[in-house]
């Protein structure tokens, strides 16, 4: 097997996987959710770039197939068209595999959460309970927030982000890349800035910390 048809098999077994469980996914929860609430969902609106990938595999792998022994000739050719492919959709692509874990996929329960409309690039919600609590995980979220107490600008790494539905808070989970130490913090949203506040009650703090520590 040629390098070419490597590529596109290595491609299949990992990015198509994403794509045959969206797709499932869409089928599936489609005939219990209104248009509004389906198109809200971010792997409904992206999973056209998916497609086209998957389509640019398949015909890629005919006509490598197509050129027999002869396919060597094209092989560079053909795989930097697929990846330069990957490369200008590698946003949403990298989504879609995050979306593919993502507890609102297959989720067809009537939300009050924020859900895809407050998730950020490269983050996903590992759990939602439907009700009270659910928990975002992010993986390029950080922040540059100023250390009163040395009046210097920290680099933060957000591991999570949480919203309590019964009441109406959001939480956030921090660590400091220097020190590696981790803060749980209220957040609040804004429109041109978040800001965040210390919580001062410990039985909340301890909730939303344990909360997220038995999903690590």
């Amino acid at each position: 097997m040629g390098k070419v048809l490597d590529f596109i098999n290595q491609e299949k077994n990992t990015i198509g996987k994403v794509y045959v469980d969206i797709s499932y996914a869409i089928d599936n929860i489609s005939p219990f959710l209104d248009k509004k609430t389906l198109d809200n969902r971010k792997y409904v609106n992206k999973l056209t770039s998916l497609k086209q990938y998957m389509d640019l595999l398949q015909q890629t792998e005919i006509d490598e197939k197509k050129d027999g022994v002869l396919g060597f000739i094209n092989d560079n050719s053909r795989i930097d068209k697929l990846k330069n492919f990957k490369y200008t959709n590698g946003e949403n692509i990298t989504q879609l595999q995050k979306c593919s874990s993502c507890a609102c996929l297959n989720c067809t329960a009537e939300c009050n959460f924020d859900s895809c409309l407050g998730c950020r690039k490269g983050s996903h919600i590992e759990k939602c309970d439907h009700k009270k609590i659910n928990i975002t995980l992010h993986d390029s979220y950080f922040l540059d927030l100023n250390n009163d107490n040395t009046n210097t600008v920290d680099h933060y790494k957000v591991l999570a982000t949480l919203q309590d539905e019964e009441l109406d808070r959001k939480y956030i989970i921090i660590q400091n890349q220097h020190s590696n130490e981790e803060f749980v913090l209220y957040y609040y949203p804004g429109i041109s800035e978040d800001t965040y506040g210390e919580i001062t009650d410990d039985d909340e703090f301890d909730f939303i910390n344990s909360t997220y520590e038995n999903i690590k």
